[in-house]
C-alpha cells in the first residue's frame, strides 16, 4: 500500500463465480458455494481490519430463486449457519451485522436469525457487514415509495434524499468502492441507489480465489484514484 492510503467508507462486493470455481475444479457447486462462504468471513475481518468501515456482500438476489431447489436450500443454509452459528465470531471481532433485502419467501426460523443476529451486534463498532439477501436493488426502491406514500410524505417534501431515508437501512452509506470477481462487468441490481458515484473494480479470478492479498491491491488501485462526484 503507499503511504498515505485512501481508504474506502463503504466496499460493495458482488461475490461472482462460486459454481464456476468449483466446476473448474471438478467438484459439485455447493462446494464452491461454501468456500465463498468462508472467503467472505476472510475478506470482510480483513477490510475492515484495514479501517473500511462498511463491508456489503451481495450474496443472494431476488432472482437467485430461479436456481433448482436444491441449490437454493443449500444457499438458506449457509445464510443461517452464518446468522445462527457463525454470528459469534463476528461479535468476537466486534463487527455489527445487518441484513438488506425483502423478508418476503424467507422461512420463519431464517427471519427470526436475521432478526436475533441484528440485535446481538447492533452495538458493535469496528466496522458493518451488510448482508444482501433476497435483494433487488428495483424492489428495494419500490419498497421505498411504497413506505414514503404509507408515511403520506407529502410530494414537496420528496427528493433523493427523502428516498434514501426509506432504503433498507438507511444508515448504510454509499458504496464507495464496488468490487466485482470472476469477469463480470455489470451490476445485477446491486444497490442501485448507492451507487451512484460509486468507483468499479473488476477481477477475472472467481470469488472463492480471492485473496487478503487481492483485497489490498484493489485498494491500492483505489487510492490512486481521483473521485470527482461529477465536479
Amino acid at each position: 500500500m503507499s503511504d498515505k492510503p485512501t481508504i474506502p467508507a463503504h466496499i460493495g462486493l458482488i461475490l461472482d463465480g462460486n459454481r464456476r470455481w468449483a466446476k473448474a475444479k471438478g467438484l459439485p457447486s455447493f462446494d464452491g458455494h461454501n468456500r465463498g462462504y468462508e472467503n467472505l468471513k476472510t475478506i470482510t475481518k480483513a477490510a475492515i481490519n484495514h479501517g473500511v468501515k462498511y463491508v456489503s456482500a451481495y450474496i443472494f438476489s431476488k432472482e437467485n430463486w430461479n436456481r433448482t431447489s436444491d441449490e437454493v436450500k443449500y444457499l438458506m443454509a449457509l445464510a443461517y449457519i452464518l446468522l445462527n452459528k457463525d454470528i459469534a465470531e463476528l461479535n468476537k471481532e466486534n463487527i455489527r451485522v445487518v441484513c438488506l433485502g425483502s423478508r418476503e419467501r424467507l422461512s420463519p426460523k431464517l427471519i427470526k436469525a436475521i432478526e436475533k443476529a441484528e440485535e446481538k451486534t447492533k452495538n458493535n463498532t469496528a466496522g458493518t457487514l451488510a448482508i444482501c439477501f433476497n435483494y433487488g436493488g428495483r424492489e428495494e426502491l419500490a419498497d421505498a415509495v411504497r413506505q414514503i406514500i404509507n408515511q403520506k410524505v407529502s410530494s414537496e417534501e420528496i427528493n433523493d434524499d427523502t428516498l434514501g431515508k426509506y432504503l433498507y437501512h438507511p444508515e448504510v452509506p454509499d458504496v464507495d468502492f464496488l468490487i466485482r470477481t470472476s469477469g463480470e462487468q455489470r451490476l445485477s441490481g446491486y444497490l442501485l441507489y448507492r451507487l451512484n458515484y460509486s468507483e468499479l473494480y473488476f477481477i477475472k479470478k472467481h470469488w472463492p480465489d480471492f485473496t487478503e492479498q487481492d483485497l489490498y491491491s484493489a485498494l491500492e488501485e483505489y487510492s490512486m484514484r481521483q473521485r470527482r462526484h461529477g465536479g
